[in-house]
């Protein structure tokens, strides 16, 4: 699907050295999903996103969860220096923890509660957390598809820069990647695994729509200030 964007803007992620893999960011009020295995960074790069936003380009931002628990998130993002509860209380930081039938019911009554909270605290970045638990409501191909479809109209209606996570680990028929890939605007894959003794962390763009991307797989790490990518430092599995 191709989301309507007022311009070529670029909303930058800030993630030290991601973005000038993609041009200098997302493009303004694209779709993009970032997808990978259990530990693989996924929430820490989405959360950087929006911190990032808040900290750096005054842009508010939301995030709504099937999974991660308020408390827990908000202590384990301290290790980065996050302050979520001080941006919460300051109405930058929205959290949402919702059940994947509660979404199903946002897009029937085509907004609802959310769409009101994004209106009265200015939200322009919104990250979803992960797709997979919403999508797995749905057992036909045709089916999510229809309902990614309606969320991600609604997103593109509310004006967002959406970053939206999933567990796959690898595309290919049947996963999520698959169900989606037509339907975003982006597609990041994040990488955890062992090579010889050690695990390596590594970030491939493997779609970008109308941006010049970068087509090597490139080595990051998680750091004490959040995710940081290597670019000099390619990748083969």
């Amino acid at each position: 699907m191709a989301t309507k964007k007022t311009s070529e803007e670029r909303v930058p992620t800030g993630i030290p050295n991601f973005d000038k893999l993609i041009e200098g960011g997302f493009q303004r009020e694209s779709i993009n999903l970032i997808a990978g295995g259990a530990g693989s960074g996924k929430t820490i790069f989405a959360i950087q996103y929006l911190i990032n936003g808040i900290e750096k380009y005054n842009e508010p931002g939301m995030y709504i969860t099937f999974e991660e628990r308020k408390n827990k998130l908000y202590k384990d993002m301290l290790e980065f220096g996050w302050d979520l509860a001080k941006y919460e209380k300051e109405g930058k930081f929205v959290f949402l923890n919702y059940k994947p039938a509660q979404v199903k019911r946002v897009l029937v009554e085509g907004g609802g509660v959310i769409e009101t909270i994004i209106t009265e605290s200015k939200i322009k970045r919104l990250v979803i957390d992960s797709i997979s638990s919403f999508i797995l409501l749905y057992t036909e191909e045709l089916s999510k598809k229809q309902a990614a479809l309606q969320l991600f109209e609604l997103i593109s209606k509310w004006g967002l820069t959406a970053l939206i996570t999933s567990q796959d680990e690898v595309p290919h028929e049947g996963t999520i990647i698959a169900a989606l890939e037509f339907e975003v605007d982006g597609i990041i894959l994040v990488y955890h695994v062992k090579k010889k003794a050690a695990r390596i962390r590594a970030i491939e763009i493997l779609k970008m729509r109308g941006t010049r991307h970068s087509e090597a797989t490139i080595q990051c790490e998680i750091t004490s200030e959040g995710i940081r990518v290597n670019p000099e430092e390619f990748v083969i599995f």
